[in-house]
Order: structure tokens, then sequence, then C-alpha cells
């Protein structure tokens, strides 16, 4: 039997496709739908919707960025494994920090790749987190393996390695221009709580000003949009 026939014979692996930007979106699924042993079962746009379409399709794979419409995409991949934890998780990002990857392997992600990938080597990642193998590039593994050994000196370190989860989602906010309320609404939380992440972040980077806290968080995210 051919390689073709015996593709067609095996069930195909069922994607979901999570992204916030349309024209990646369909992209994915364009790219996951034109490959023998693939099919999307469904996509969607943030974090709610991403999480009702998994419970209603119960793909093998989800594909998903960090930066969704609604909320954090480290997040949603934690609720993910909780409730699903055979499910395979593959990141599809625009970061190309190790410090990424790293959240993302350890919220529950089993893949990380970044958007610039080729269609073949994201089907090939797909197929690798569906049978529940790790997939990253060598490199990344390479720089993450150095992050782990905590090569990097302390004075090189950026706010992605000195921040939690949590502490640079907040960070990210203020970075865009949102304030204090705005911050708190986006996230769910009091507005005390995320002036007690701000204080936890000033005192990592050590930033003694709100102002300082501000001017970093807006270098912060000029530079995300950059890279």
């Amino acid at each position: 039997m051919s390689t073709e026939a015996k593709a067609a014979a095996a069930p195909r692996i069922s994607v979901c496709v999570i992204d916030d930007h349309p024209l990646v979106r369909e992209g994915l699924v364009s790219m996951i739908n034109r490959e023998p042993d693939l099919q999307v079962a469904g996509e969607a746009e943030g974090v709610a919707t991403g999480l009702a379409i998994v419970a209603t399709k119960l793909p093998d794979v989800v594909i998903t960025d960090l930066s969704l419409k609604d909320g954090n995409g480290l997040t949603m991949i934690r609720e993910l494994r909780a409730l699903y934890p055979a499910l395979g998780i593959l990141v599809v990002s625009m970061h190309e920090e190790p410090y990424y990857a790293e959240r993302a392997l350890r919220a529950g992600a089993r893949g990380y790749l970044t958007k610039r990938e080729s269609a073949g080597r994201i089907a090939e990642a797909v197929r690798r987190v569906a049978a529940g193998r790790i997939y990253a590039r060598s490199e990344l593994l390479e720089k993450l393996a150095e992050r782990l050994a905590d090569r990097v000196p302390a004075e090189r370190k950026s706010p992605g390695d000195l921040l939690s989860d949590r502490e640079l989602e907040v960070f990210q906010y203020f970075g865009r221009g949102l304030e204090t309320k705005q911050v708190a609404k986006e996230m769910h939380l009091s507005i005390k709580t995320v002036e007690a992440y701000m204080a936890r972040t000033k005192e990592k980077l050590d930033l003694t000003h709100i102002n300082e806290f501000i001017r970093e968080a807006v270098t912060w995210a000029e530079r995300e949009k950059r890279e």
C-alpha cells in the first residue's frame, strides 16, 4: 500500500487552531487541510472561544498563539492541560526569545515554533505533538538548555527572564498604554492585585518610580513589536 493510501486509510489527526489574527489563522487552516493525514476540526480567535471549541470538538492537537484576543495563551494552555491531559498543544508564536518557549512548555505545551516556520515544519510538529512527543527547533532547545543551566549573567537578564508569567502579563499591558483600572479589567483582577504585581515588578527590575516602570514597559513593548 502506498504512503498516500495508508494516510487516507488511517484516521486523520484533528486540529483546532486558535489565533487572533484572521490571516494567520486562515493560513494555518489552509495548510493543515492540505495534509492528507491532518484536518481542522475548528478554529477560534480567543481564550473563551478556544476553550469552547476544544470542549466541543475534542481535537488531537491545538495550535495556539500566546497573545490572544481576550487573554493570555499561557493561562489557556494550563487550563487545557488540566482538563485534557492527553491533548497535544503546539504553540506557533511571533516570539523567538527562548523564555517564551520555556514558559509555554512549562505551562503544558508539547511544541513551540515561530510563525516564520515553513508549512512542512509545522505539519511535522503537529504529528510529533499528536504522538505525545516534544517538538522545537534544535537551536531553541540549545538556548533553553543554556537558560536552564543559568548561564545568562544577571546584568544581561531582561524582564522576560526576571518576571513571573503574571508579572510579565501586567508589564505588557502597561507597555501597550493601558492604565491600572484597564489592566485590572482585562485580567479580571482587582486594582490592588494589579498594583501588587507592579510593586514586585519594580523591585525585580530595580525601578523606583512609576514613571520608570511605564517607560520600561513601553520600551519592552516597542522592542517586542520589532522582533
